[in-house]
Order: structure tokens, then sequence, then C-alpha cells
């Protein structure tokens, strides 16, 4: 139950990351924010009216959006769910099943895990496949109003050569909100290449006119874009503050801030959301493989729990978005925001070690997320 409400200032000295936010550059006294795990016993009325409110959630401001979105949204990607739904190969987010009979079982799996998402209190679902935004709006029917969405469709966007101009751009958004039975996105976060800086100043130049030109025609009510690339979000937080409101970049369990110039200097200034992608790296931080009956189920869920209590002890980061593929990693994750974020020491030692191990253990295309462990 709530007992008082938590300021961010108040946060970060009772979990002892002060000094984090410091090097950060990052201002907390103005931005208050609601802990469950703590407790409130006076929620602003905005934060209670946000989707889905759960007492036992915490919610974070998003940024100059104004959102309230919960400490741990739903990540659209659903790797490896073919071992919860028992499927004959794995189900790739840009295409859905390639097998029609896995169909029914694979949306039964989304469905129930966006339900079980509402129930806790999980208010956003990000899409980044280009099945993903058909997919989760059929699920999700008629309860709109109880997710907000990040939308992206890779195939219509900056990735796709031909792509490349605002028009074109702002014409395949408004083609996919209508496949999906959408009148608006609450956020377009556009997608470019994954190392943004190749993306001519034309390239640049047609995504703001595009995404300011969505957001004026009501397509969508907030804008920003993806990027694994560090410098090239610096620089366009720097030079178009007024159309990046949320960015999605990579914050895993080795990652941390840099003690000088640190990207969350510019983002703190420029008041930007923060969605954090791969914070399991790609699975890399786990010994299972998701598997319902996984001899190493119970340890894997101590370790996302214990990665997502380290994301979320940098105030910076709106909320982490994992790809979650069952009922089960849904109360895990709600748990970790439960839990306390200061970590002990032998906590501490543990997680080095197993940042350690997760860099060794990642995929060979991955190998790129070790450019993120400064951030």
């Amino acid at each position: 139950m709530f007992k008082k409400q938590v300021t961010r200032r108040e946060f970060v000295r009772q979990t002892g990351t002060t000094a984090l936010a410091a090097a950060a550059g990052i201002s907390l006294a103005s931005q208050p924010w609601t802990i469950a795990a703590a407790g409130a016993e006076k929620v602003p009325d905005e934060v209670r009216k946000t989707r889905s409110y759960h007492p036992e959630m915490e919610y974070r401001r998003l940024g100059k959006t104004g959102i309230w979105i919960s400490a741990v949204c739903l990540g659209g990607h659903w790797k490896r769910v073919d071992k919860v739904i028992g499927a004959k190969a794995e189900i790739n987010p840009y295409n859905g099943p390639t097998d029609r009979s896995e169909t029914d079982a694979f949306l039964k799996n989304r469905r129930e895990v966006v339900s079980r998402c509402i129930d806790v209190g999980i208010n956003l679902i990000d899409f980044a496949g280009d099945s993903e935004p058909e997919t989760y709006c059929k699920v999700l029917g008629d309860r709109r109003d109880k997710m907000y969405l990040a939308y992206s469709h890779p195939a219509s966007e900056l990735r796709v050569p031909e792509n490349r101009n605002a028009k074109k751009l702002v014409e395949l958004f408004e083609a996919g909100l209508k496949r999906c039975k959408l009148e608006y996105a609450d956020i377009w976060r556009l997608m470019a290449l994954e190392r943004g800086g190749s993306h001519s100043q034309a390239d640049v130049e047609a995504m703001v006119e595009a995404l300011s030109t969505a957001r004026r025609k009501g397509l969508c009510r907030h804008t920003g874009f993806s990027t694994h690339d560090r410098k090239w979000a610096k620089m366009l937080i720097e030079k178009y503050p007024d159309v990046v409101e949320v960015i999605c970049m990579p914050y895993t369990a080795n990652s941390k801030v840099l003690p000088k110039d640190s990207l969350f200097g510019v983002i703190a200034k420029h008041d930007v959301g923060i969605l954090g992608i791969k914070p399991f790296a790609s699975n890399a931080i786990f010994q299972g493989d998701g598997s319902p009956n996984s001899p190493h189920a119970d340890e894997d869920d101590r370790r996302a729990r214990l990665t997502i209590r380290h994301i979320l002890a940098n105030p910076a980061i709106t909320a982490p978005i994992p790809g979650l593929i069952s009922i089960r990693q849904v109360d895990n994750m709600a748990l970790a925001v439960r839990e306390n974020r200061q970590l002990g020491a032998e906590e501490r030692t543990e997680l080095k070690q197993l940042g350690e191990e997760m860099w060794a253990q990642l995929p060979s295309d991955y190998h790129w997320l070790k450019d993120w462990e400064y951030v």
C-alpha cells in the first residue's frame, strides 16, 4: 500500500544513486514519481489517470510527453515464444508464425501476455518488428484505452532506402495505422539504420519533417526515434529538441553512466523520455531458453529481476522494455519493480560477473551492444 509520495531526489538519496544522477547531469527534484514498493499515501491525479493504473506498479513520466508509463513496459519482440507454445521453429517478429497451424496458439499467447500486463499495471507496448503492430492491435482489440502504443514498422521507415523522403514516410505511416485500425499512435518512434550516423543529412531532414507532419496531422501525439548510435542520438536531441520527445536505445545489465560527457546530460537537458531496449542482451544474460519447464527458469527469473533493478536505479531511464513471452515473465517483471533498487555488495559483485558472462555469450550479430557499456 502507498504510504507517501517519493520524489526523485528522495529516491536517489534513499537508494544511493546520487552520484549516478550527478554524473549524468540529471536534475531530479522537479520530477515526482510514484513507487509502489515504498508506497505513497497521495498519488497525483495525473498518475492515477494514466492507462491501466495499478497501485502496486510504479509509474514514470516519459519526458516532455507528459505521459506516465509503467516502470517496465512490453517490448514487442517475442523471441523464444516458440518454447512457450511448443512451436516447431522460432517465430520471427518480422513475419510472425510461418506454420499457419500455430497461429491460434501464438495469438492466444500474445493475448494472455497483454492481458496480464494490463492486470499488473503495465501500460505501454513498443512495436519494433514488421508483424508486431497488427498482431498486438488484433489481440488488444477493444482495449485500446488500456495501453499506450509506441509505433514503428521497419519496412515502412528509414531502413528501406526508397522510403527516405518525408511524404512517403508519412503515407506509409498512415497506411500502417489503417491496417491496425488505429486512429493515431501515442508515439511514432521512427526506426532508422542501426548505425544512424550512416544516414545522410537529407535522410535526417526527411525523418524530422515526417515526424513533424504526422504530429501536426494528428496521426501521432508524440514523436521520437530508435537508434544504436550514441553520437547520432546526441546530435538529433541537440539539433531537433522539439521533435525528439522519446528515444529507444540500448541499456543492459552491464551498462553504466559515463562519468564525463554522458549522453544522459543531453537527455536531461531536453527532457527526453527513454525506452531501454535489449535489457537482457538478446537473452545472453540467461542460462535457459525461456521454456516453462526449463531447469534454469527460477535462476533466470532472478537474473532478470537483478538486471531490471540495476536499470531502474538509473533515474534517467524511463522504462526498460523486455520482450515478455509468458504470464510468468510478466509477473516476474512486476515483482522486480517492487524490489529494492539498492544492490548489496554481493549483488553488485554478481551483477558484474553476469555482465562479463553476458558479453562473452553475445551472438555474433549483437557484438555492437558492447558499445553501450558506457552511455
